[in-house]
């Protein structure tokens, strides 16, 4: 798919962050951008800048928190009638939840678990019988390193992202023939309001962060490519290097609880310290 005038997106969580860096992506190549996110004043902003950016006149946002999955259905196909179809969903709003296992509550599980899978599950679903009339369209899934790779005090997070990440494993297999591509987008450390938000104990991870606007890119990128998943930053190899050495890194995250702070690097294991440090929520 090329991304340019009259492409018809829908973007979540588009009021900050990654989701209103993407917003403006799509708009400075023309397209017609669909806005979802709780806070309105923001969206109006976000809308503003998207159509400033260049996105076409009939760019609008909607109010909605995501939570309540059947607004989130609802949304999704009013932006399809409005809108006269969806090209690309771009399935990004998330909410962190920073706690460890041993205090973390069932319904702080099912609240993160609501937003960050159950919600793009629901939207995916309520539009793809008219994508595949259609034969057209792409989901991009945007999911997190912690998708990959367990997090330290994320336990519900990563659950949700695993999740994510296994849905969009199986949904692009099962679309593999038919013109409805489903794209994987997975972050690093990137500079959003995830890392202060209230309900939340404080994060492990006080390294560099990547600006928006560099995973705004990698999706679009992602839209117009044909490859399934994309790191960025690119930390793929800490996913590889966890794949065969679980043991290591598990052990590596607990010293990181048992030092109250940043994991003091192991001698050995070239990656293992270096892996649960690079590695946090992004989205």
């Amino acid at each position: 798919m090329r991304v340019g005038p009259g492409t018809r997106v829908l973007v979540t969580g588009a009021s900050s962050g990654i989701g209103a860096a993407t917003a403006v992506a799509f708009g400075a190549r023309g397209a017609v951008v669909g806005l979802v996110a709780r806070r309105a004043n923001r969206l109006r902003s976000v809308l503003a800048e998207a159509l400033t950016a260049g996105a076409a006149p009939a760019s609008r946002a909607w109010t909605a928190d995501l939570g309540d999955l059947d607004r989130a259905e609802a949304v999704a196909l009013d932006a399809w009638d409005t809108f006269g179809g969806i090209d690309v969903l771009v399935n990004n709003a998330a909410i962190p939840k920073r706690r460890y296992v041993d205090v973390l509550t069932p319904a702080e599980v099912d609240e993160t678990m609501r937003v960050n899978f159950a919600s793009p599950m629901r939207m995916t679903l309520a539009l793809l019988p008219s994508m595949l009339e259609v034969d057209s369209g792409c989901i991009v899934n945007v999911g997190s390193m912690g998708g990959r790779v367990g997090i330290l005090q994320e336990a519900a997070y990563s659950a949700s992202k695993f999740a994510l990440t296994g849905w969009s494993e199986s949904t692009a297999a099962d679309l593999w023939h038919t013109g409805v591509d489903v794209r994987l987008v997975q972050p690093g450390p990137v500079d959003t309001e995830i890392w202060d938000q209230p309900g939340n104990d404080p994060a492990h991870y006080d390294g560099e962060l990547a600006p928006p606007s560099l995973v705004a890119e990698a999706i679009v990128t992602a839209v117009e490519g044909d490859r399934f998943e994309t790191f960025v930053p690119d930390l793929g190899t800490i996913v590889e290097w966890k794949s065969g050495h679980v043991d290591e890194f598990i052990a590596a995250l607990a010293q990181q609880r048992a030092a109250g702070a940043s994991a003091s690097e192991p001698e050995d294991p070239p990656r293992a310290a270096r892996g649960p440090e690079a590695i946090r929520t992004t989205t």
